[in-house]
């Protein structure tokens, strides 16, 4: 007795949705990361559930590089951010004007 796809399928979509969300409507930097993270995170549960589908390890492996990938995104990430809540004293998108000279 397995759980049908569809309902992994089901899950990553609402995460991705939640996450979609997050980006357009928040306007703090950590927030918005941490959406963009819940996506991938939602990705990656659409390609194990996949992977398990077709019986193949793929989905897996994939994964396993999605998430090495996400490792660096998230220390090169939070450097930029916490570099720029020392230099502005916030981190909210709309104080927050990057192209100024």
């Amino acid at each position: 007795m397995s759980v049908p796809i569809a309902y992994y399928q089901i899950l990553a979509a609402a995460l991705f949705a939640i996450g979609v969300a997050g980006v357009i409507f928040r306007r703090n930097i950590l927030v918005i990361f941490m959406c963009v993270e819940l996506m991938l995170n939602a990705a990656n549960i659409s390609l194990v559930a996949f992977g398990r589908a077709l019986n193949s390890p793929d989905g897996q492996v994939l994964v396993f590089f999605a998430l090495a990938v996400a490792a660096a995104e998230v220390s090169v990430g939070l450097a930029i951010i916490i570099d720029l809540f020392r230099k502005e004293g916030t981190v909210d998108i709309n104080q927050v004007s990057l192209l100024k000279g």
